[in-house]
C-alpha cells in the first residue's frame, strides 16, 4: 500500500516497514487486553466498505471490464489458470475468517458480563458482515478489473493507476490501517499462549500471585518481551517478503487451516468419546471426521500450493 501511495522504492518500502513496526505495531502490541482495539477494529471495517465504495464508482465509470465479453469468465475464469490458484484462492477465504484465537479474550472482556449467548450473537453478526464486504469485493472486483491477466494480485495495484484520486487514496490508506490492525488481533493469542505455557512451566496457576520485579510480575515481563519478539520476527519476515498474497496464502493454508478445521474437529472427537454410547457411524462423528478430513485437506495440499506459488 505504501508504494502504490507514495511510489516509493523498495528499500524506501523497507524502511517504512521497520518504522512502522516499531513506532505503531510494537506499543500497540503491548495492551493488556484486545477490547483496546475495538475502536480501530471500527473505524477498519468502516474503510473496508470504502475501498467497496470506491470499487463500485470505478465499474460504474468505466464499465465491466473487456476480458468479461464472454460472461461465463466471470464464473469460471479465463480458463488459463491451474488447480493451484483455485487452491490459493480457498487458502484466502480460510485466512478470511480465521479468528477462532481470538474468541475466548473477546469472551472474557465482554461486559457487564461475558455469556455464550452474547458471544454466539457476536459471532453471527462479524461473520455476517465479513461475508457481506468478502462476497461484495469479490463481485464488484472482478467486473471491474476483469479475470486473468487483466487482474493482478490485490485491488490496491488494480487502484494503482487511480491512486493520486482524494477517495483512493483515503481507501488505500484505510487498507492500511485494517491491515496493521488485522496484525494486533492475531498478537493477542501468541501472548496469551506463551503466558500460559511460562505459567505452566513455573509450576504457577493462572489465578495464583505472581513475584514483581521492578513494579511487574514476572509474568507481565515475559508478556512485553514476547509481543516485541512476535513484532520484530513479523517485521523481518514483512522486510524480505515483498508479495502480501504470499504471506496470506502460506497462513491460510497452514495455520489458519489447523486452527479453523483440524483442531476444532479433534477436539469434538475427544468430547464425543468421552460420552456413553459413542459410535464411530453417529451423524455428529461423521461430520466431525468429515471437517478434519477437509482440515487435513487444506493443510497438507493448501499449504504444497502456496509453496508453488511462492517459487
Amino acid at each position: 500500500v505504501f508504494q502504490v501511495v507514495s511510489g516509493a522504492s523498495s528499500s524506501m518500502r523497507q524502511l517504512f516497514v521497520v518504522l512502522v513496526g516499531v513506532l505503531i505495531c510494537g506499543p500497540l502490541a503491548l495492551a493488556r487486553h484486545v477490547s483496546f482495539m475495538r475502536h480501530l477494529a471500527a473505524w477498519s471495517v468502516l474503510f473496508l466498505m470504502l475501498l467497496v465504495v470506491v470499487v463500485v464508482i470505478f465499474l460504474a465509470e468505466n464499465g465491466p471490464d473487456e476480458s468479461l465479453a464472454d460472461i461465463s469468465k466471470f464464473w469460471f475464469g479465463s480458463g488459463a489458470v491451474s488447480i493451484f490458484a483455485y487452491m490459493n484462492s480457498a487458502n484466502n477465504i480460510v485466512f478470511a475468517y480465521n479468528n477462532q484465537f481470538n474468541v475466548p479474550q473477546l469472551t472474557g472482556e465482554l461486559t457487564p458480563e461475558p455469556t455464550v449467548k452474547r458471544m454466539s450473537m457476536v459471532g453471527i453478526i462479524t461473520v455476517i458482515l465479513c461475508f457481506l464486504l468478502f462476497a461484495s469485493v469479490s463481485i464488484f472486483g472482478v467486473l471491474a478489473f476483469g479475470v486473468g491477466e487483466n487482474q493482478l494480485n490485490s485491488l490496491v495495484l488494480d487502484l494503482r493507476p487511480m491512486g493520486r484520486n482524494p477517495l483512493v487514496l483515503l481507501s488505500l490508506l484505510g487498507v492500511m490501517l485494517s491491515v496493521l490492525t488485522c496484525f494486533q488481533f492475531h498478537v493477542y493469542p501468541i501472548r496469551q499462549f506463551c503466558g500460559f505455557a511460562e505459567r505452566k512451566l513455573r509450576g504457577r496457576g493462572v489465578e495464583e500471585a505472581d513475584v514483581e520485579w521492578k513494579g511487574r510480575t514476572v509474568s507481565r515481563w515475559i508478556d512485553i518481551a514476547v509481543s516485541l519478539t512476535s513484532v520484530a520476527v513479523v517485521i523481518i519476515i514483512a522486510v524480505v517478503v515483498t508479495s502480501l498474497k504470499t504471506i496470506l496464502d502460506f497462513i491460510g493454508a497452514f495455520a489458519s487451516a489447523w486452527i479453523s478445521f483440524v483442531v476444532p474437529a479433534l477436539w469434538q472427537l475427544q468430547l464425543l468419546r468421552r460420552r456413553e454410547g459413542f459410535s464411530w457411524v453417529h451423524y455428529k462423528t461423521l461430520g466431525c471426521l468429515a471437517l478434519l478430513g477437509l482440515g487435513i485437506f487444506f493443510f497438507v495440499f493448501g499449504t504444497y500450493s502456496a509453496i508453488i506459488a511462492a517459487e
